[in-house]
């Protein structure tokens, strides 16, 4: 073990948004936290909208999750508050709500038939027409067939969001190790590529979709995460540009495009979503469809500038759902979290600090367990 290094309660593989809200319970609740990551923050984290959606993120056939999700956006005030006070810096939590957009007459059939799902759930959704949706958000293209008003689904700033986490760590003590696990050693630690051997009480795999790939797992062990690749747009508004008021999600031709306004100013564009393993290129393509769908939202994009393209890899469990609990003794993974890792942070870092203590997690977090699949079938 290095000079000065202590054996952790909780040894931290990754430190995107749930490794880090993970430390960040754990070291409130009195524990030695050490969280090992080259670059706490970055990866889908940076690359994410900030989006907390449980209500347009309600599929057909995904009720626990909805379920999970609701609960995760009620954990969300709370959570922004006490980490704005810890750490002296702000995350713009926004409770502006959300407006689901139709382009044309088949995207809004397509988004009927999700509306009349999420009333059967008993989700607080309200169906506009046309002329509603552009006297809510005036910048709305004139073609508009409809949407749905959707009050219930808030964001926050991701990036703030992860400046916030490393300060309130580090003012707790949790140790910030720029480094790569080479190896996992259930019961005992982990091996760092650079520093050698570390002691843990118990190690908390969560590394995204690289989370299952860590040498060291047993076939039992490991996790079936996949990386699906997002990419985002940046703009930023130029002075004199009217604004949008809250996220606008549009279905444009069958696909989906999202445009989230920040307090700043600025406009985050999202989101492709491509099976194409860790290929982290960003594809002339891929822009071009997301300034096009995102123009037939919202024709004033042309007078934004384009400021910065971000790549990530959202880790993909099978099922959609996150995958949280022990694989063995003295192992936890926290991944999968798929499209939904910053809505559930909050929920997934009190299930493992329920698990670090000897407790039960909360009961929504129930069916995402990593024993629902075979996992050596699945790897």
């Amino acid at each position: 073990m290095p000079t000065g290094a202590r054996p952790a309660d909780a040894l931290i593989v990754g430190g995107g948004v749930i490794g880090l809200a993970t430390a960040w319970r754990a070291a409130r609740a009195g524990l030695a936290v050490t969280v090992v990551d080259r670059s706490p923050g970055h990866g889908s984290t940076w690359a994410a909208a900030g989006m907390l959606a449980p209500v347009a993120e309600a599929h057909f056939g995904e009720e626990a999750l909805v379920a999970l999700n609701l609960e995760a956006a009620a954990s969300w005030p709370a959570f922004a508050r006490s980490l704005e006070a810890e750490s002296g810096l702000r995350v713009d939590y926004v409770r502006s709500g959300s407006l689901i957009v139709a382009v044309d007459p088949s995207d809004r059939a397509a988004v009927n038939d999700l509306l009349a799902f999420q009333r059967g759930l008993g989700l607080r959704v309200e169906q506009l027409g046309a002329r509603a949706c552009r006297q809510a958000e005036p910048l709305l293209a004139p073609g508009i067939a409809g949407g749905v008003d959707v009050v219930d689904d808030h964001q926050v700033d991701n990036r703030l969001l992860v400046a916030a986490l490393l300060a309130a760590c580090r003012d707790l003590g949790v140790e910030l190790v720029a480094d790569e696990v080479a190896e996992v050693r259930p019961g005992s630690g982990v091996v760092l590529a650079g520093q050698g051997p570390r002691s843990a009480g118990t190690v908390v795999l969560a590394a995204g979709w690289q989370t299952g790939a860590i040498a060291g797992l047993s076939d039992a062990d490991a996790v079936p995460v996949r990386p699906v690749k997002g990419m985002t747009l940046r703009l930023a508004r130029r002075r004199g540009e009217a604004a949008l008021t809250r996220t606008v999600r549009g279905l444009v031709h069958g696909v989906p495009c999202y445009l989230v306004p920040r307090p700043d100013g600025s406009l985050v564009v999202g989101a492709t979503s491509e099976e194409r393993g860790d290929d982290a290129g960003v594809r002339a393509g891929a822009v071009h469809d997301l300034l096009r769908d995102g123009r037939a939202l919202v024709p004033s994009l042309d007078e934004y500038d384009l400021v910065e393209t971000s790549v990530g890899f959202r880790p993909a469990s099978p099922d959609n759902g996150p995958i949280i609990g022990p694989v063995a003794d003295g192992l936890i993974v926290a991944t999968g979290h798929t499209r939904n890792g910053i809505l559930q942070a909050p929920l997934t870092a009190e299930a493992v600090l329920a698990h670090l203590e000897g407790r039960p997690p909360p009961a929504s977090v129930a069916p995402f367990g990593p024993g629902r699949f075979d996992r050596r079938a699945d790897r």
